[in-house]
Order: structure tokens, then C-alpha cells, then sequence
């Protein structure tokens, strides 16, 4: 069955895989399936170079998904806990294992690039 341009365009498996392969999707998912549960400073801590804006802005937009899950503890000061539920999980894994593979063959990729670069 032929999908047309303009239902490719407005599908929500677009906007859900760019929600998960985004920058910051991918360093979220990939961090709290390392470490289980973070609050969100040693998240923004782990990613690195987040803003704190832009971290709250994916967080949210992952919970949303149903990705992840925020947890306030009513302490004083509040503490809030984020970890993957187990959609996240399942997400997380494919995610994982193509920056595994972006780790393995970057070499080969920078490589490809120069030459294509240097090409007359």
C-alpha cells in the first residue's frame, strides 16, 4: 500500500521518532538507561552542554511520549526523580545501540567525510 507524501508528512510516527532521535532525547534515554533513576541536575550534569531550559523542555516532552517518568518526593528542598518506564526501556534500547554503533564506525564516517571533502 502507497502512504502519500502528505500523510507521511502529518503521521505521528514522525514527530514520536523525532522526539526520541533529537540531541537531547538520545543523550536522556541513553543516560537514565545507564543509571536507572537521576535527578534532574545530575542529568543535566551527565548530558553535558544542556541548557537547563532545554533539558526541562525534553523531559517533558519524553514524559509526555510516555518515555519517561518524573517523580516529585515532597521533602523539603523537592526533589524530583526521572527514570524510563518501560516503553522508555524498549526506546532506550534501540537508541543505545545506535550510538554504540555511531562510537564504533565514527572513524570510518570521518574518514568518508574527508574524502568526500577532498573529492575534485
Amino acid at each position: 500500500m502507497k502512504v502519500s507524501e502528505e500523510r507521511r508528512r502529518g503521521c505521528p510516527e514522525r514527530t514520536i521518532l523525532e522526539h526520541v532521535t533529537s540531541t537531547w532525547g538520545v543523550l536522556v534515554l541513553t543516560e537514565l538507561s545507564a543509571a536507572g533513576t537521576l535527578r534532574f541536575s545530575e542529568l543535566r550534569r551527565r548530558v553535558g552542554g544542556v541548557s537547563e531550559k532545554m533539558l526541562a523542555q525534553t523531559l517533558r516532552v519524553l514524559e509526555r511520549d510516555g518515555f519517561i517518568r518524573r517523580r516529585a518526593r515532597p521533602v523539603i528542598p523537592p526533589h524530583v526523580d526521572y527514570d524510563l518506564t518501560p516503553l522508555g526501556v524498549q526506546a532506550a534500547e534501540k537508541v543505545c545501540a545506535l550510538a554504540e554503533w555511531t562510537e564504533r564506525n565514527v572513524g570510518a564516517v570521518l574518514a568518508a567525510q574527508v574524502a568526500y571533502d577532498t573529492a575534485p
